[in-house]
């Protein structure tokens, strides 16, 4: 009798000291950022993702959030610092923060933000079954740089030539370009690839591409200039460049357009994942993610400096106008 009244009680209890325990538990996150202002930009869509599925910053989860500071050669000991913390998962944002956290742990899980090329980069065997523990999704960078040179062209309609400048420190880049290089030779343009130095290069890249009279410009991103995007925007309208670039932060500073995946919608899912790791699944068995929502920003005072009219289709198919 006493034994099944132990049963009994035992077969409540558990449960409920189980819940208990699993309530109790604060999570660790680790964010590796490779920008300065990942953190600022993008912190509201992580806690909002987490927040939509349970989790409440400083009280069941904390989120350890770690930037380079625009110096990649950082993330490395960033990681590493993560690693030493015991985070239940690093959040990763870049191709070259992802390579710095998988550098640092093959155990601990692994959700990438952005990443471009997942596969071919190394980072997971497949989209559908990544394998060891990466997972996360990927911004599709390399099927939007061929956009980028159709919105361009779009933009600039009697564009002969163009200009694509990249960062040689930054190789998984590399596809990108050769699908913008692919994308306007199909559209008839003569192509001019030029490697992206210091900012103290920065005149001599720009004189480079005056002397070649390319009419436009491609930039592609990098980590170690992007505090020199302002720089790199007033260089262009100097040379009289339109100037199409991979993010809407190069927009607010003087370039003339972006088309990208929405980088906060990615971080705002990247809360999927998060919770899926924290519930048990292994991250090989969570297939990589596709952006579903993209964005158009354009600036018409950097239209109006360099003198040209954007066309109405583009226009009313932009996210965000900057006048």
């Amino acid at each position: 009798m006493f034994r099944q009244f132990l049963i009994i009680v035992t077969s409540f209890l558990v449960p409920l000291l189980v819940a208990h325990a699993q309530a109790a538990k604060l999570y660790q996150v680790g964010v590796l950022a490779t920008l300065s202002d990942d953190r600022q930009r993008y912190a509201d869509a992580l806690r909002q993702g987490l927040h939509e599925l349970g989790y409440v910053e400083g009280e069941n989860i904390t989120i350890q959030w770690r930037s380079a500071g625009d110096k990649p050669e950082r993330l490395s000991e960033l990681a590493a610092e993560l690693v030493r913390l015991k985070v239940d998962v690093i959040v990763a944002g870049s191709n070259t923060a992802i390579t710095a956290a998988r550098k640092a742990t093959e155990s601990i899980p692994i959700v990438m933000v952005y990443a471009s090329s997942p596969v071919s980069s190394g980072f997971v065997a497949s989209l559908a079954r990544p394998g060891g523990n990466i997972t996360g999704l990927t911004s599709q960078a390399t099927d939007l740089a061929a956009k980028r040179v159709e919105l361009l062209k779009e933009a600039v309609p009697h564009l002969g030539r163009l200009a694509i400048l990249w960062d040689p420190m930054e190789p998984a880049r590399l596809d990108q370009v050769k699908a913008a290089e692919s994308a306007a030779r199909g559209l008839g343009l003569e192509v001019q690839r030029l490697e992206l130095g210091g900012p103290e290069d920065l005149d001599a890249t720009f004189a480079a591409i005056s002397r070649n009279r390319s009419g436009a410009l491609l930039y592609g991103a990098s980590i170690r200039m992007d505090n020199q995007r302002v720089s790199i925007a007033e260089h262009a309208r100097k040379a009289r460049l339109p100037t199409i670039c991979f993010a809407r932060q190069y927009v607010e500073s003087g370039c003339l357009m972006s088309y990208s995946a929405n980088f906060a919608d990615l971080f705002t899912r990247a809360a999927y994942f998060i919770d899926k790791i924290l519930k048990g699944t292994k991250p090989a068995d969570l297939p990589v993610e596709q952006p579903t929502k993209f964005e158009a920003v354009v600036n018409l005072k950097t239209a109006k400096a360099l003198g040209i009219t954007i066309p109405e289709s583009i226009l009313l198919r932009a996210d965000e106008v900057i006048r």
